[in-house]
């Protein structure tokens, strides 16, 4: 595993851990209790995370490159 894959604990640490902490009803984000705007708030990270991790990984640059094409 690549250190750049470790950035894929952080929304799963996220979502796991933030509920014990983080239960409350009264900062609401954009209309949603706190806990479900935290929740939503991880859904966009992980895709973000998952995004940076493409772009980043060196394998992953490696097989754009052997096979002619980008791949969108």
């Amino acid at each position: 595993m690549r250190p750049i894959h470790l950035l894929a604990l952080l929304p799963t640490v996220g979502v796991l851990i933030g509920p014990f902490f983080l239960n409350r009803v009264t900062p609401l984000i954009l209309g949603m209790p706190f806990l479900l705007g935290w929740l939503a708030l991880n859904l966009v990270l992980t895709s973000v995370m998952m995004a940076t991790i493409f772009h980043f990984d060196s394998k992953t640059q490696a097989d754009r490159g052997a096979s002619g094409k980008e791949h969108v």
